[in-house]
């Protein structure tokens, strides 16, 4: 076949060569291979190299294969009909041999292997790998290892965390350039080149001659499949097949790069030699394929020129013109026409589209590198073809992983990284024309990180191959195909051009990969400063953000609710953090120091340059459109960082980098316009545009985008505020917010541009908004750490956090450099400064807290600052919430009783360049503002709230704290132009004004207004009048006028220099449209000043007359040390109190008019006349009021009746008596038990013809079967050789036993002998509520029908309780019966033993006919289908012969015994603890043993096979014999299991019961008990003991207590067993099987004990559950006395002799020795025939410890190291999502579909058959805990929490976990105690696919 396929190739267009006839080629390929190696080895080699060259020629052709992939005729001709893979086999077998120059192949890479100077890991992976990130060691941010390494270093204390990576990435381990050495692992710390042996130059000669010729035939291979896609169909597929051919190829090159330093070195000569590549592809010469081949790489080189017209610059640029730029900018222009943005008549229009396409190109034109930039590529070498290839079939993984594999090697790393700058704007058009661009975005990521986070790579590449430019170009020209025209501002004429954010480039991210790169290489220093000193990379960066400054701008819905909420908010924020906000923290990181002075003008003069450039292209002159707002003014941003920067950092001169006041002005516009909006938003004012305003007004504010959005926002208006005029800009403010109207003395004004519901809200917003922009101290010279603190005080204040909530909600500075790293030092220190750890806790019920982090006292005492917490505020609930919690801090430390208000808290001190801020504080504007406001509160007019006066009142504490100069005591006459202003305030400062008493005002009222009916004032002083002359306007006007006036001033001040055209005055739209008429002038009558204000509005908050009395009056000190920490918490009043107090500090005319104002007595508020249509809204509002109490009433009592009863319902340790269903015994006169049914609310008796109810969950379980014999819990393996086996659980060891009973005896008594239920028992547990079962089944008819999603399914049966809400699935009837009757039952008969023996045996006798048919029987019946129906059918059925009654039988009793022993276990595995059932209330074990015994009457056990017969009665000899003749022989009765026959016994008898009966027959069974105790004692003990006790118990036989003493009947029953084979068999092995103890007689005595104390605990249970009585409490020593005095089989004279002896409580029905003689003659005979077996079965264990969950190592790490690359056992591969059982430690795969077995997958499977449908499980992949539940699921929490004491559910963060034991534990109890359902709440279907 070999020669076949050879010689096909051979017939090429080549001659074939002479010296190797094709015949030759069947020798030997290792034979060919050693002799041409010999032959290179001459030296004179050319005739060697000459073959070589032509055997590689004929095997390597890439002519076939691929050809016979595409079509199958070819494919049999030329492949001579060895398939299209087989040929491509042959090569690659050939290129083996030839590089191993004729020895083995592996031989050959060992050798290469042992020259490798691994001084670098460079591990490659994928997506999903699992890898490290240790920020101590990195000195990149992008540095990563792999597990293998890290764990091998040293990085115990470090920041590191664990990481799924998403794009792939490669080890850094070894590369100092990335990492620091010390956390190199111990493998690559040596720097090993010094050691390593030089490469012998023959053994890889031949991967010199033959590598080249196989990359060369790999890369035809790849001309050849690629096709260019048509238009309309994706070429995947294609594309796929070809790769998928080619498969084999790369994996062995692949394979080779994994050889080590020697091999890459080789190979990075052949793939980087240019000469061997022009030679072998230069399509030259006689061979028509090569030339074939050559034209398909032409043709393809070409189609991936840009496709759209820029095509012609490829051709344009031939012309060697120096208009290159010119000819880019005709060619752009066209382009941008063509694209689509603007309609195609523009491209003629000059002014329109041209004119737009060269504003913006000129400037990127600037550069005459971009043509070649965008569209030359030429190929020097095979590195270069192969990335282009790679590129074109989009980055296939193989690919990707070989060219990565490569990097280890520096010389080639070099090359790689600038052909792929190279190819850096085709990879861009391929990305933006993929399909699959979300996997080739993290294809190109996985590559460029690699080579970019290298800083000396990243300058070399920089200076060499101009990466900057290249970048930013490539990033210009990909946001250019998705523009459109702005609509801001003047949409017909705007010739803005922005990103349509609709756009998929935008909306899937795929710009991503390139502005990754970009902020990546802008993260070194070298670079970043290139960037920063490049003059026209600025121009055109600036060029770039502008796209995004105003997109995705929103429209005020006026009318009608949006049809469609556009979501395209996302990809604008997303843009705009990614593009141009983090390249901008990147730049910033670098202007740190006064040196870098010059980076910041070049920026700030650019963005300036664009911004102006802006505001022309939107035709802005001065006031925005109305309706508008866009959140994204990335220019506006830019300038604003960078001027903090410039101030904080470089100690520029503020003033020098600011514009002139007109640019100012408009700077000023659109950011305020989004404050407005902002409050508009939270007023509703937006709701016709659907939810996604609202998202994006939080997005604006939330933690990720803050401090790239609003706080640079907020900053530039501070620094507008502090150089603009201060009048000028509050009346922006309120205008803005449209409050203006609101602002009047009068109680009535109309608002022309604000509804009267929103008027409040943004008043509200406006005063917020000014207190925000005077406190806040971000920018204006706090320093990091105090920013770090006051961020966090405000996270803590809203609620407690979590660790990583909190590093979550802080703004990280964006830039990975800066320092302030979340988990740095710093953050660290601040956090266990301000806050306290709480550790986490964990309520019974239910929810589990993690670690929070709370706020110190002092933090609440000092630092909480509600400005801060309004900021940063995502939901206005958050300030609502630190509010609360600060007002509990209070109340709990005593400080402040009431409500209080927000705390004023002393601010930072301003940076000096910002002091112009506070003039905002001293300006008269303002001061009108807030002396009207103080004037409308105090006379209660509308729509003023507390919070407008909490801002009003912050904000005149704030001036009074900034007041500039101490002013002079003499009034300081202010003369000037601006007289506007005077006949208010006399000057600007605060503190003067504040005493300024005001008369007269004149305001514009609407005609209805009271104030007009008044007298004027005019008639009683005209001179007062005349004084008032110019003051009546101010208010009305003021602030509109005033802006204008401001602005014009400047304007004309400006344009005087260049006469500019005059600007159309806007102003107009404001006019009030059509109102004016209405309003008329009034003069009020005032007589107020701020201070006399402040005192009256003390007297209306404290509700008292003259409650303001000055505090220096008494103490003179106040004065001297203001600082009194009583004022500083406290509501209104105090904050009122506290400005006085500071305006009397500032001046001595404050402190004496306040002392004035107080000595008047206050005369009282004049009363308003209150129109008509007023008192109608005050009604309204008391009516509301009164509503609203009486409601807040209801509700109170509803609560406390729901608290009390949830107490009474829920408390589980409450004494009995107050549950009514608990049947109590005390009053002899109570005939009948009465039930409360939960949902009519009657009470009543339960009866036959309507019976009541008991509210259960049956659930199956398994817990019983885990129980296990050792104490040393199981471990969860972690290791191969670790295996839990089950054999030695309680369930597999039953399982034992019944499958040898039946094998060796009759069936159906087998089933009698023992119990199930051990696995898939079934439970049954109630919440303790009963209703009639004629309403519960009404009520499931309404739960059928109510169609609301409940978490259970109703089809099932399933309902939670009605009154306590607890899942339920079925209801048990209670048995009617009278307390009375049970009272007479209890009384003790002095019957003999032997009487009740006999009645016993008749009542079991008669048979139990079913009650007639009533409802209860009909309940009785349904109950019991469904209890069967609860566990799997193979949990029911254990007889031979299927449907036999004896398995109902047995499954029966089997229930019954399930609920004692789990109850047992529950009470912790003993009853020392005595006392009622902590169960008790919640118990259900009477109604179902009624429900049981009913069922089990009606099998009547044969009389002759009754045990009861056995145990008390000596049968003839015979009979036993007769049995063993004609089948098997029935159960030896010491086979019997003693608790199983008491149930059967006890479920036997007519209930209900008598106590004697039961006493009775409780002794019958212990003397069985008993002598299987002696038995299972004498096979253990070895042969000599064995004739030690014969001899000394046969001396004492015949004393007068020989029946009760051990000693006699263990040597009795020694003797009788002698008699059979059970002993003798006894090899040597056995002996040393069973511990050598001595048997002491206290040894012995207590062995006997523990023997039966099982059985008296679980007959104690029996009898509390069945006669109600009390269980005794007692040390663990004397539980045995206890019990056994407790059921009756102490004899009560007993009490005296100390040494207790068990074998006292023993009574015999007959003679003892007759009947342990006839016992033992049973298993005499079954032994004689197999004693092995026999011996097996007489040694019960019947000390099973309690159940446990496996044991779980300590650190997380093991568990996932181990498991999270574990094959699964069944499908063989590593699942998806691993899971491991945690209760037998099985390996899972979660969902996965490759273990799914009829329909189920395989951990639901798992869970039925471990836990009978209830599986717990660890999800390796996710830390957390998984809870199966049937046909529900839900997610648990985790056990392992990081060291903050929180889960880290996905491993997201990746930090160390360490288990939790108490959580752990929690989840153990829920599982022993079978609370899943009752405490965890949400639960969900899982549909068999988990």
């Amino acid at each position: 076949m070999a020669a076949a396929a050879a010689a096909a190739a051979v017939g090429g267009p080549q001659p074939p060569q002479a010296e190797m006839p094709a015949p030759g080629l069947a020798l030997d390929k290792a034979a060919t291979a050693a002799h041409l190696k010999a032959a290179l080895s001459r030296p004179d080699n050319r005739a060697g190299a000459e073959e070589l060259q032509a055997l590689l020629e004929r095997v390597l052709s890439a002519e076939r294969p691929l050809a016979a992939a595409a079509d199958g005729e070819e494919a049999a001709a030329a492949g001579g009909g060895g398939g299209p893979g087989a040929a491509e086999e042959e090569a690659l077998e050939w290129c083996k041999c030839l590089l191993a120059g004729g020895g083995g192949y592996d031989e050959f890479c060992a050798a290469v292997r042992a020259y490798d100077p691994a001084a670098l890991c460079g591990l490659v992976w994928t997506a999903n790998f699992v890898a490290y990130r240790c920020r101590t060691c990195g000195i990149s941010p992008c540095m990563s290892l792999c597990a293998e390494c890290f764990h091998q270093g040293d990085h115990t204390g470090h920041d590191f965390n664990m990481f799924r990576s998403q794009a792939g990435g490669a080890c850094d381990c070894g590369d100092s350039n990335v990492m620091r050495e010390s956390g190199f692992c111990k493998r690559h710390q040596i720097k090993s080149s010094s050691n390593i042996p030089c490469v012998p130059k023959d053994l890889l000669m031949m991967s010199e001659f033959v590598l080249p010729r196989f990359i060369f035939c790999l890369i035809q291979y790849l001309r050849e499949g690629y096709n260019e896609p048509a238009a309309d169909v994706p070429s995947e597929k294609d594309l796929n097949k070809v790769l998928q051919l080619l498969e084999p190829q790369i994996s062995f090159l692949e394979d080779l790069t994994k050889m080590g330093g020697a091999m890459r070195s080789v190979l990075t000569q052949v793939l980087t030699n240019q000469q061997s590549y022009k030679d072998l592809t230069s399509g030259l010469g006689e061979n028509a394929y090569a030339r074939k081949s050559h034209e398909k790489y032409l043709i393809a080189l070409k189609s991936s020129g840009l496709t759209y017209p820029e095509d012609k610059l490829v051709y344009g640029i031939q012309e060697p013109s120096a208009g290159t730029s010119t000819l880019a900018v005709q060619g752009f222009a066209g382009a941008t026409g063509t694209l689509g943005q603007l309609d195609s008549s523009d491209e003629e229009d000059q002014d329109g589209s041209q004119g737009l396409g060269k504003r913006k190109r000129v400037k990127l034109s600037s550069n005459t590198k971009d043509q070649s930039i965008m569209d030359v590529l030429k190929h020097k070498s095979f590195l270069e073809e192969l990335l282009f290839w790679t590129i074109k079939y989009e980055f296939p993984q193989k690919m990707v992983t070989f060219l990565l594999n490569m990097l280890p090697d520096q010389e080639y790393k070099v090359a790689f990284t600038k052909t792929f700058v190279q190819h850096y704007a085709f990879i861009m058009k391929t990305l933006k024309k993929s399909h699959e661009s979300d996997t080739m975005s993290n294809r190109i990521v996985h590559i460029s990180v690699q080579l970019f986070s290298n800083e000396e790579l990243a300058r070399q590449v920089t200076e060499e191959c101009q990466l900057l430019d290249i970048m930013v170009t490539v990033l210009l020209y990909m946001m250019e195909s998705c523009l459109i025209k702005s609509e801001l501002q003047d949409e017909e004429n705007s010739l803005h051009v922005v990103v349509n954010c609709g756009e998929a480039l935008l909306k899937n991210n795929t710009y991503w990969p390139l502005v990754s790169d970009f902020i990546n290489i802008l993260s070194h220093q070298s670079v970043a400063k290139r960037f920063l000193e490049d003059h026209g990379l600025l121009v055109t960066w600036m060029n770039f953000v502008s796209f995004f400054q105003g997109m995705n701008l929103n429209k005020r819905e006026l009318n009608e609710h949006v049809e469609f909420e556009s979501q395209t908010y996302y990809a604008a924020f997303a843009a705009e953090l990614e593009a141009c906000a983090q390249p901008m923290w990147g730049l910033l990181s670098h202007c740190k120091v006064r040196e870098t002075q010059e980076y910041t003008r070049n920026v700030v003069r650019y963005c300036l340059e664009a911004l102006q450039d802006w505001f022309d292209a939107i035709n802005f002159v001065d006031e925005p459109a109305p309706n508008q707002v866009t959140f994204h003014l990335p220019l506006h941003r830019y300038y604003a960082m960078f001027l903090s920067k410039a101030v904080k950092c470089q100690e520029l001169d503020l003033d020098s980098v600011l514009p002139d006041q007109e640019m100012l002005m408009k700077l000023m516009i659109h950011p305020l316009q989004i404050q407005a909006s902002l409050a508009e938003i939270h007023s509703n004012m937006w709701v016709r545009n659907g939810l996604q305003i609202k998202g994006q007004a939080m997005t604006y504010v939330q933690s990720h985008f803050c401090n790239s959005m609003i706080d640079p926002d907020i900053y530039l208006l501070q620094v507008c505020a502090s150089r603009l005029d201060p009048d000028y800009f509050i009346s922006s403010v309120f205008e803005r917010f449209k409050v203006v109207d609101l602002l009047t003395m009068a109680s009535q004004h109309q608002n022309t541009v604000l509804d009267a519901e929103h008027e409040r809200s943004m008043l509200e917003g406006a005063l917020t908004f000014l207190v925000i922009l005077l406190s806040l101290r971000l920018h204006l010279g706090m320093s990091d750490d105090e920013i770090l603190r006051a961020e966090m005080v405000a996270q803590l204040c809203m609620n407690d956090r979590t660790h990583s909530s909190l590093i979550h909600h802080i703004p990280e500075n964006p830039n990975p450099k800066s320092g302030i790293i979340p988990g740095s030092y710093s953050f660290e220190s601040v956090l266990s400064a301000v806050a306290d750890f709480k550790a986490p806790v964990f309520e019974p019920g239910g929810s589990m807290q993690q670690g929070m982090y709370t706020p110190k006292a002092e933090v609440w005492d000092h630092e909480f600052d509600p400005v801060m917490v309004i900021l940063r505020t995502v939901y206005r609930r958050d300030v609502q919430s630190a509010m609360d919690r600060y007002t509990a801090f209070l109340k709990q430390s005593g400080k402040f009783p009431g409500n209080p208000w927000p705390p004023y808290k002393k601010r930072t001190p301003l940076h000096p360049s910002y002091k112009g801020l506070m003039r905002l504080l001293h300006c008269k504007t303002l001061h009108i503002v807030l002396f009207t406001l103080l004037y409308k509160i105090l006379m209660d007019h509308q729509n003023l709230s507390e919070h407008v006066l909490c801002m009003v009142l912050y904000l005149i504490e704030l001036g009074l704290e900034n007041s500039a100069e101490e002013e002079s005591d003499e009034e300081a006459s202010v003369g000037g132009p601006e007289r506007c202003h005077d006949s208010w305030f006399p000057g600007n400062n605060l503190v003067s004004n504040m005493r300024h008493f005001i008369n007269y005002v004149r305001v514009r009222v609407p005609e209805t207004a009271p104030e007009v009916k008044r007298d004027s004032p005019a008639s009683t002083s005209s001179d007062s009048l005349g004084s008032l002359q110019n003051s009546g306007t101010a208010q009305v006007f003021s602030l509109v006028a005033e802006r204008r006036k401001k602005f014009q001033e400047i304007i004309n001040r400006n344009s005087s220099e260049a006469n500019q055209v005059v600007r159309p005055k806007t102003s107009n739209k404001w006019s009030a449209p059509g109102s004016a008429p209405q309003l008329t002038t009034a003069i009020l009558e005032i007589k107020e000043s701020i201070l006399s204000l402040l005192i009256k509005l003390h007297h209306k908050l404290s509700g008292k007359q003259n409650s303001y009395y000055p505090p220096w009056l008494d103490d003179i000190e106040i004065l001297i040390q203001p600082d009194i920490p009583k004022y500083s918490h406290g509501d209104g009043i105090t904050a009122v109190e506290r400005i006085l107090l500071k305006a009397a500090l500032q001046s001595r005319m404050n402190k004496r008019i306040i002392e004035e104002i107080c000595r008047k007595v206050t005369p009282p508020v004049p009363p308003k006349k209150i129109t008509a249509a007023e008192k109608k809204t005050l009604d309204k509002e008391e009516r509301r009021q009164k509503a609203r109490e009486r409601q807040q009433k209801l509700l109170a009592e509803f609560a406390s009746r729901q608290k009390s009863f949830m107490e009474t319902a829920m408390d589980v340790d409450s004494p009995e008596s107050d549950i009514p269903m608990e049947i109590t015994t005390a009053e002899p006169q109570v005939s009948e038990a009465v039930y409360d049914c939960v949902i009519c609310g009657q009470s009543g008796p339960s009866s036959e013809d309507r019976p009541t109810g008991l509210v259960v969950l049956l659930q199956a379980s398994s817990v019983l079967g885990q129980c296990r014999d050792n104490i040393e819990p199981k471990k969860l393996p972690i290791t191969e050789e670790e295996q839990i086996y089950p054999w030695d659980t309680c369930a597999a060891v039953h399982d034992v036993r019944l499958s040898l009973l039946q094998r060796y005896f009759k069936d159906s008594s087998c089933l009698l002998a023992v119990s199930i239920g051990w696995e898939g028992g079934v439970y049954v547990q109630t919440c303790g509520h009963t209703l009639h079962i004629d309403c519960h089944k009404s009520y499931m008819e309404s739960l059928r029908n109510d169609q609301v999603l409940q978490g259970f399914s109703v089809d099932k049966g399933e309902f939670t309780c009605p009154l306590c809400r607890q899942f339920a699935n079925s209801v048990l009837p209670c048995y009617p019966g009278s307390n009375v009757e049970n009272n007479l039952w209890q009384r003790p008969s002095n019957k003999s033993i032997q009487d009740l023996i006999k009645e016993v045996e008749e009542l079991q006798g008669r048979p139990g006919a079913f009650p007639s048919e009533t409802n209860l029987s009909k309940e009785m019946e349904s109950v019991m289908k469904d209890i069967k129906n609860t566990t799997q059918k193979k949990y029911r059925d254990y007889s031979k012969t299927p449907g036999s009654p004896d398995n109902d039988f047995l499954f029966m009793y089997s229930v019954a015994r399930t609920n004692l022993e789990l109850e047992l276990i529950h009470r912790g595995g003993n009853l020392c603890s005595g006392g009622a059932s902590t169960a008790g209330k919640r118990s259900c074990l009477n109604q179902l043993f009624h429900v049981l015994a009913l069922h089990m009457r009606l099998y009547s056990i044969d009389s002759e096979y009754n045990p009861w017969r056995k145990l008390t009665q000596l049968l003839e000899e015979m009979n036993s014999q007769l049995g063993n003749e004609e089948q098997q022989p029935e159960v030896p009765i010491l086979y019997h299991d003693v608790t199983s026959l008491l149930l059967i016994q006890i479920l036997m008898m007519p209930q209900p019961l008598r106590k004697d009966h039961f006493t009775c027959i409780v002794k019958v069974l212990f003397t069985l008990l008993y002598t299987q105790g002696l038995v299972a004692l004498s096979v253990k003990c070895n042969e000599d003991d064995r004739s030690a006790w014969k001899h000394t118990g046969a001396l004492k036989k015949n004393t007068c207590d020989a029946e009760k003493s051990y000693e006699v009947l263990l040597s009795f029953v020694i003797r009788e067993l002698s008699k059979g084979k059970l002993y003798h068999e006894e090899g040597t092995q056995e002996c040393a099987t069973i511990s050598p103890i001595a048997w002491s007689p206290e040894s012995t005595e207590k062995y006997l004990q523990d023997f039966c104390l099982h059985f008296l605990r679980i007959t104690s249970l029996l009898q509390h559950h069945l006669f109600g009585e009390d269980l005794p409490s007692c040390q663990e020593e004397e539980e045995f006395s206890v019990l056994s005095s407790c059921l009756g089989l102490l004899p009560t004279f007993y009490q005296t002799e100390h040494p207790f002896i068990s074998a006292s409580c023993l009574d015999w029905p007959v003679p003892a020795f007759d009947i342990i003689s006839q016992w033992c003659f049973e298993i005499n005979s079954f032994t004689e025939r197999h004693a092995e077996q026999g011996k097996a079965l007489l040694i019960q264990e019947s000390r099973w410890k309690l159940p446990h969950l496996l044991q779980l190592p300590e650190n997380y790490n093991t568990i996932f190291q181990y498991y999270h690359r574990k094959t699964c056992s069944v499908c063989t591969k590593v699942p998806k999502d691993p899971a491991v059982c945690l209760v037998c430690g099985t390996f899972v795969c979660l969902k996965g579909l490759c273990c799914k077995q009829q329909s189920y997958c395989e951990c639901v499977l798992h869970s039925q058959n471990c836990g009978a449908g209830t599986g717990i499980f660890l999800l390796i992949n996710a830390s957390v805990i998984i809870i199966i539940r049937g046909h529900r699921f839900c997610l648990w929490g985790s056990v392992y929490l990081d060291a903050h004491g929180e889960e880290d559910r996905d491993l997201r963060r990746g930090k160390p976990l360490y288990i939790c034991k108490e959580r752990y534990k929690v989840l153990e109890q829920q599982w022993i105690s079978h609370t899943f359902d009752h405490i965890n709440k949400r639960w969900g279907p899982h549909y068999n696919g988990l």
